[in-house]
């Protein structure tokens, strides 16, 4: 046979033939695969979405968040599954004033929150005539006008001051940004409004050590630190040191549900294109 016909031949692929080493190569890839997921999903960020309109105008419903968890360091609620043995936090970064964040509650179910970060340890916050005062200083704010929303779907909508805030920082910057709040306070400046804390008119809190102090930017629609009665259903407290999860940094994407999901059609127009890829702050 002529070689070179032969070298030719030799070199055709036998059918059926399996290459050596294929199904290793296979779980190779995935375990590499998953391993990379779990260390960016733990160490690196992590997506959360917005259930509720607590942070309003800042978070929408339908908005999907990107959260650094590397920026305050790591605790147990970092880990997949809350690792129990995991004291304290590691390469701990302290939060700053104004910072946006996601944490875990200290009440049964332990659900996701995302809050701005008010108080500091060692800081006295309180809410007289629905001004926020940080150690008896009232923050600045401007007031921009009405702003109409949904606090959720399917119902009705709400009109309500827009205020600019200006929160002060511990190294002088100022962080700006908005926030809502009703046309009229139903409880005047009782204490208790309906049975529980009256939001717009507060005791002074003294924020402990390893412990922050945490608003929604909805200030009258918000379940947050202002609520310290364990026995009432919008309790929260202060937040605990190694509950931190991580910053909130930016939006990745963000859709109004107007119509049902099965209507694939109105899925482009659902879409806020605005939204996508903003920064938070």
């Amino acid at each position: 046979m002529n070689n070179n016909l032969k070298n030719e031949i030799d070199q055709i692929p036998q059918q059926g033939k399996k290459k050596p080493g294929g199904i290793t190569e296979l779980i190779s890839t995935v375990f590499w695969a998953g391993l990379i997921i779990v260390v960016v999903r733990c160490l690196l960020f992590a997506p959360f979405n917005i259930p509720s309109g607590s942070m309003i105008p800042s978070l929408l419903i339908g908005d999907y968040i990107f959260v650094s968890k590397y920026s305050y360091g790591f605790s147990k609620h970092s880990f997949f599954f809350s690792q129990p043995d995991f004291k304290g936090r590691i390469w701990y970064t302290p939060p700053q004033r104004g910072d946006v964040v996601v944490f875990r509650s200290t009440k049964a179910p332990f659900d996701y929150y995302v809050k701005r970060l008010i108080g500091l340890p060692g800081d006295t916050v309180q809410v007289k005539d629905g001004v926020l005062y940080i150690d008896d200083q009232p923050v600045k704010r401007r007031l921009d006008g009405p702003y109409t929303y949904q606090e959720s779907l399917n119902e009705s909508d709400l009109t309500e001051n827009l205020y600019t805030e200006y929160l002060p920082r511990k190294d002088g910057s100022i962080v700006e940004h908005k926030i809502l709040q009703s046309m009229n306070s139903p409880c005047g400046q009782d204490l208790v409004c309906e049975g529980d804390v009256n939001p717009n008119y507060t005791i002074p809190y003294h924020v402990p050590a390893d412990h922050f102090f945490a608003m929604g930017d909805n200030r009258d629609h918000s379940a947050d630190s202002r609520f310290n009665n364990p026995d009432t259903s919008n309790y929260l407290g202060f937040v605990p040191i190694e509950n931190l999860i991580g910053k909130v940094q930016f939006i990745f994407y963000s859709y109004d549900s107007k119509y049902p999901v099965w209507q694939f059609w109105h899925w482009p127009e659902e879409i806020r294109w605005n939204r996508l890829f903003k920064s938070v702050k």
